[in-house]
Formats: structure tokens, C-alpha cells, sequence
């Protein structure tokens, strides 16, 4: 047992868990009723706010993301508020400039969060440098994640490393992000003892419960002296989310990692949740224990979107061949851990070489910047005949890939002058151009409003799967796959192209 043997608890409730089960489709008034009295609880931290929320407030609920977090922060007082940050992806699917990253840190912190956990899908620290010393730079905490999998280039030694470098970059805490549920939990353990013991910073552990450890994990990363856990509310947690945040505080009740939390109160919140939750449709395959993720290690959101992407085809038959398809994918790649967007990545590239019934017949683009090196650098080797598939005779960059990238503030300002009304929709506009210029025209009037249902008054889920008319050529319909800007779609020479900047 360490001296410092407390636990700290980090709700994800707001963001996380329902991003995890129900599709992201959360909306703003029906979190206002309860977070009075979740600001009363006494937690760490609250995640409110990053990951896909921001990108499905506009595209599906007709809310402005930089008022939800407004709102959120005048009604949370007294708690720390967090966001999840994915380094120069922002909270979107591909890097952005750095004036776009640096502007987007300082609205983030003017308008409420205190916390930015910030990461990148291949562990490149070139990605999170920037977003880290602007964190710093505008004086809230900056913590520096590592992104955990599992494969031959990936293991404790590793991940310690990761943990000094993110040290010397600047970071407060560290974070172990467990995205698919795959640490067991005398790795957490080690890994967690390891990170204590040898850096010297305070640790987070963020576990899903796909693989059914995560609880176990976050037990024995307890007794290794980890600070601070993910849960969720238990109408939110398990399945695909995080461990439920009252049966955490139950189990460590009494002991000397007591948590010093209430569970009246956090009944009280279980309660306005579950109340909430029959207006939402929660897929089976999300809810339950998998363990096959520790063989395929997509995390369980993006395993739930694939099923429904093929049934959409008519080929729900061939999820297990996916599935199989999608290790062979990832070595092929380097093994890059699978989070976003690498596990879109490889998971879109899987069901292209299935359903084409030829892998690498069609090559997506994010495929080709992969390999490029517009993402990042690769854990690991790339498969030489993938790379003459795609390079052919070019060569990967070596330098940080935001350094290709032009500015775009200015530009983008000029562009939406008319649909301004706050500063930070020019944000919103550069990183969802689509997708934000058609929330500006129906905050305007010049478009109708979303259709929104109202799940718990009709019976109609309101997260429930769209109609599917969007179609591309050869009636695949890839762009389904994973939520990207549509506009940044095309076919070009029949390879499904996603243009990185």
C-alpha cells in the first residue's frame, strides 16, 4: 500500500458512457435537472465534455457544443470539469493547424474546463507536444495519456517510457487509456506501480468494461497507488462504458482507499440516469462481456457501428470474417493502438477488403496517409507489399506531420463571416465544415430544425440508427462506417478517398 492511499473518482457520465452506449446522443436538458446534484458529490473531476461530443451536439441534437459546455459550467460550481483532447486531431478525425489547436485550448479553457486529457492514437508525442504546452500556457492541468493495446512492439517497458517522455514535455498527471478494455489486471499492477515508482507523476487509470477486467484492473491498480479511476453511473456503466461509479465506492467503503464519497448521493444520480435511459436504444452486443476483444481489440462502440454498417449491406453474415480481418489489417499498419481514429481507420479498411472480396482492392485514404506518415509515426514495421500497394515509389515523412499543415484561422474566418455569432464557430466550422455550416443556416432559419425524438414520450430510441439513404457508388456505403464530414468524401479512381487536409 503507498502512502497516498485514497482513491479519487472521475465520473464520465457526461461524456463517456454515453458516448460509449448510447451513440453519443445525450442531450443538454437532460443533464441540466442533475447536476446541482452532482456538483454536491465531491468527485475529482467530471469528463463533460471532448471525444464525439462535440461533433454529434451539431450533427445530431441541433446543439451548439461550446454552449453545452457553457451551460455546464455555470451549473457545476464546485466541480473540476474535464474534457478528452485528441492532440492534433482536436475533436476531430484528421490534424489540424496549430493556430486551430492553440485558439481551440484557449475557448476550451475560457469556457469552463479545467482538465485536458490529452492523446494521440499511435503514442507520437510530436502529435501531443503542442496541444500540452498550450494546455500549460493557459494554466489548467495537462494530462498526458498513453494509449494501452497490446501487440509485439507494445509492453510495460514501453509504456513507462511513454510516461517519462510525457513527463519532460510538461505534463501534470498521466493517464492509462484502456479504450478497448484489454489490460489485465496484474499488468495494471505493474504498470501503474511501474509509473508511480519510476516518473513520478500521479496517475489515472480509464478502463472500459468490454473484456469484463476493467474493475478487477482498476482494483489492483488501487493497490499499485493509483490516484484517480474512471466510472460511470451504473445506468451508464459496464458493457462497452466504464465500471459503475456507486458499486467502486461500495467496494472501497471501509478500507484505507475509502473514497469519502456518498452513495445516497450517488443513488440519487443513479436514478435521474436510469430515468433517463428508456428513451435509448442500448444494442445487446454493447452490454455484454466480450472477450474476444483481446484477440480483434476494436473497442466495443466502434465493434456495435461495424455490426450495423453491415447489416445496412445485408451482410451482417460476414461480421466474423470482419472481425478476423481486422488483426490481419492492424499488423499490417504497424499495430497502432485502435482508438480514433486508427480504429476507424482499420476497422473501415476490414470491411472494405471483405466486401470487396479482395483485401486491398480497394485502399481507403486514410489508409494511403497512414502510410504516408500524416498521421504519425508507426508502432511498428508496415507491410512492405501494402506499402508498394500504396506508396509505390514515394517515401513517408519523417517530420511532424502538423508542420505540412497551413494556417487556417483567417481563412476560415472570412469564409462563415455571415454565420458568426461567436467566436467559436469558426472553430466548429474548420474542424466539421459540413456539418457546422448546416447548424449555423438552422440556428438562422434558413434551414429546418433536426427532428428530434423524444424516446421516453413515443417509444422512438432518439439514438436510434438513420435511414441509411446516404449511398456512395457500387452501393457500399462506406461513408456510414464511421462518423466522418461527408463533404470530405469522394471516390477517385475507385479507391474511397478521405482527403487528410
Amino acid at each position: 500500500m503507498t502512502e497516498k492511499s485514497k482513491v479519487n473518482i472521475t465520473d464520465t457520465s457526461l461524456r463517456d458512457a454515453h458516448q460509449s452506449l448510447l451513440a453519443t446522443r445525450m442531450r443538454l436538458v437532460e443533464m441540466l435537472p442533475i447536476i446541482e446534484l452532482m456538483d454536491r458529490v465531491g468527485y475529482h473531476s467530471l469528463e463533460v465534455w471532448g471525444g464525439a461530443t462535440f461533433d454529434s451536439c451539431m450533427r445530431f441534437l441541433d446543439e451548439d457544443p461550446w454552449e453545452r459546455l457553457r451551460q455546464l459550467r455555470q451549473g457545476l460550481k464546485n466541480t473540476s470539469l474535464q474534457m478528452l483532447l485528441r492532440g492534433q486531431n482536436i475533436v476531430g478525425y484528421r490534424h489540424y493547424p496549430d493556430d486551430v489547436l492553440v485558439e481551440f485550448i484557449k475557448k476550451a479553457v475560457a469556457n469552463g474546463i479545467d482538465i485536458i486529457r490529452i492523446f494521440d492514437a499511435l503514442n507520437d508525442l510530436r502529435n501531443m507536444e503542442k496541444s500540452i504546452y498550450a494546455t500549460k500556457n493557459e494554466g489548467v492541468h495537462a494530462q498526458g495519456t498513453i494509449s494501452y493495446t497490446i501487440s509485439p512492439f507494445h509492453n510495460i517497458d514501453y509504456f513507462v517510457q511513454v510516461g517519462h517522455d510525457l513527463k519532460n514535455m510538461g505534463s501534470d498527471s498521466l493517464c492509462i487509456k484502456d479504450m478497448a478494455g484489454l489490460i489485465s489486471p496484474y499488468d495494471a499492477f505493474e504498470l501503474v506501480g511501474r509509473l508511480k515508482n519510476e516518473v513520478g507523476l500521479p496517475v489515472q487509470m480509464h478502463c472500459h468494461y468490454t473484456s469484463g477486467m476493467a474493475s478487477m484492473a482498476y482494483l489492483k491498480a488501487v493497490e499499485a497507488g493509483v490516484d484517480v479511476i474512471d466510472t460511470a453511473t451504473a445506468p451508464l456503466a459496464m458493457g462497452t462504458s466504464q465500471p459503475a461509479t456507486d458499486s467502486m465506492v461500495a467496494a472501497f467503503q471501509g478500507t484505507p482507499y475509502d473514497t469519502g464519497l456518498d452513495l445516497e448521493l450517488l443513488t440519487q444520480v443513479s436514478e435521474h440516469f436510469k430515468e433517463i435511459s428508456c428513451g435509448y436504444e442500448i444494442p445487446r452486443e454493447v452490454m455484454g462481456v466480450d472477450t474476444n476483444v483481446l484477440k480483434y481489440q476494436i473497442p466495443g462502440g466502434m465493434i456495435s457501428n461495424l455490426a450495423s454498417q453491415l447489416a445496412e449491406q445485408k451482410a451482417t453474415h460476414l461480421l466474423k470474417e470482419v472481425l478476423d480481418e481486422v488483426p490481419r489489417v492492424r499488423a499490417d499498419l504497424g499495430y497502432p493502438p485502435l482508438v480514433t481514429p486508427s480504429s476507424q481507420i482499420v476497422g473501415t479498411q476490414a470491411v472494405v477488403n471483405v466486401l470487396s472480396g479482395e483485401r486491398y482492392k480497394m485502399v481507403l485514404t486514410e489508409v494511403k496517409n497512414y502510410m504516408r506518415g500524416l498521421y504519425g509515426k508507426p508502432p511498428g514495421e508496415t507491410s512492405p507489399d501494402l506499402q508498394k500497394i500504396v506508396l509505390k515509389d514515394e517515401k513517408p515523412i519523417t517530420g511532424r506531420p502538423a508542420d505540412l499543415l497551413k494556417p487556417q484561422l483567417e481563412e476560415a474566418k472570412k469564409e462563415i463571416a455571415e454565420y458568426i455569432e461567436h467566436e467559436e464557430d469558426v472553430l466548429s466550422y474548420i474542424i466539421f465544415p459540413s456539418v457546422a455550416l448546416d447548424f449555423f443556416k438552422r440556428r438562422k432559419g434558413l434551414l429546418p430544425p433536426l427532428e428530434l425524438k423524444d424516446g421516453c414520450a413515443t417509444g422512438n430510441a432518439v439514438n436510434h440508427k438513420n435511414d441509411g439513404k446516404n449511398k456512395t457508388q457500387n452501393n457500399l456505403q462506406l461513408n456510414l462506417l464511421f462518423h466522418v464530414d461527408e463533404s470530405l468524401i469522394w471516390f477517385d479512381e475507385n479507391n474511397l478517398v478521405y482527403p487528410v487536409a
